[in-house]
């Protein structure tokens, strides 16, 4: 069972993921410059939002400071190993395979043990291997030598952030966890312009007879309507979290995540805080499919027509001639419309509003999965 979700979102000015020189990120579709969103920028705001909605319990961090979070856990659970705890911490990690050093970071981390690289650990997994380094401590055993105790932590079940996104250790490959979702790098369904904005800052305390400003600088930035996919093996899932339910509430909780979040590049400047004017989720027992070539032309607007409505009704069509020209027929579709009814999606999908949609996804994979 796969989930494919697709939105069309309209965002006014904005430098929300920038390339190396400071700019919005741009792609070439179809022969157009076009605005792009990196999948990394999105799940990052994606997993943000998942933090107000499962419990914590639920999920991980990605941090090259695993160390200090199990020696945190075990020093609040033993206040008695409170000075070996980074020891602990740093043997545990060994057992995993997993290599720390003494950080060269600037301020309060420099000299503090971290790994080479970002890692994703599971919180749970952050408790459990705390609790593994306090028994061993407690029977005089070296936790770096109980790799068996430590491979079972980390192939429990995974956190829902992990399971959908993936974990790649480096020097442990045998604990890698495969992503069961896929994020694609949003774009621009209309062609942009980059623009750039110059701006002066003024001195509040400079003096009268002094006219010039305390600072010049400019900030790229563009407005666009971006066509947004993103797809989740559920079948996967629900093997990695273990759990049939859980698969459900992880899959419901990324349609509202992949919905609602925005990646934060530059919004104290711009303020782009909107949502999709157009959501389509579609159910498929056969295999992930992707609109977007529906856009490969650059939508231009037209009179009493914006472009978010025309991307709606390009991306029905698109929908619809996958499903009646290649027999793909879903499963279960429900799309959500700002502007009412969409004629190519009317006839095989539900027009409902975004919560009613988590509801009807949820009761039908509920099903799927009791039967």
């Amino acid at each position: 069972m796969f989930m494919d979700i697709h939105c069309i979102q309209q965002v006014p000015p904005s430098n929300i993921n920038r390339d190396d020189t400071g700019s919005p990120k741009t792609a070439y579709v179809g022969g157009a410059l076009r605005s792009r969103v990196s999948s990394q920028a999105w799940k990052r705001a994606m997993r943000g939002v998942f933090d107000g909605m499962l419990d914590g319990d639920k999920l991980g961090k990605r941090t090259k400071g695993a160390v200090a979070l199990i020696a945190g856990s075990i020093a609040a659970k033993r206040p008695d190993l409170e000075e070996s705890a980074e020891d602990l911490g740093q043997k545990v990690l060994a057992a995993a395979g997993i290599k720390v050093k003494a950080s060269d970071r600037a301020g309060s981390d420099k000299g503090s043990l971290v790994t080479d690289y970002l890692i994703f650990i599971a919180n749970n997994e952050i408790n459990k291997l705390a609790d593994l380094a306090i028994a061993a401590s407690d029977e005089g055993k070296d936790p770096s030598k109980m790799k068996k105790e430590v491979s079972e932590i980390f192939h429990g079940p995974q956190a829902i952030d992990i399971a959908l996104f993936g974990r790649m250790l480096a020097d442990a490959p045998d604990l890698n966890t495969d992503a069961s979702a896929q994020v694609a790098h949003a774009f621009s369904i209309d062609q942009i312009t980059p623009e750039y904005d110059y701006f002066t800052a003024v001195d509040d305390c400079a003096s009268e007879d002094n006219a010039g400003a305390a600072m010049i600088d400019t900030v790229g930035f563009n407005s666009s309507t971006l066509y947004r996919y993103a797809t989740v093996n559920i079948d996967a899932l629900k093997e990695q979290l273990q759990d049939a339910a859980a698969a459900v509430e992880g899959t419901v909780a990324f349609v509202e995540a992949f919905v609602k979040s925005m990646p934060s590049g530059k919004q104290n400047t711009f303020a782009n805080h909107t949502l999709p004017e157009d959501v389509v989720v579609v159910l498929r027992d056969t295999q992930p499919i992707s609109a977007a070539d529906a856009f490969e032309e650059p939508v231009k607007r037209r009179d009493g027509v914006s472009v978010s409505r025309q991307g709606i009704e390009r991306l029905g069509d698109r929908l619809n001639d996958i499903r009646v020209n290649y027999g793909e027929e879903p499963v279960k579709a429900w799309y959500v419309a700002s502007g009412g009814e969409v004629k190519s999606l009317k006839d095989w999908s539900e027009q409902v509003s975004l919560p009613n949609l988590e509801h009807g996804l949820r009761e039908t994979l509920n099903t799927a999965y009791s039967a």
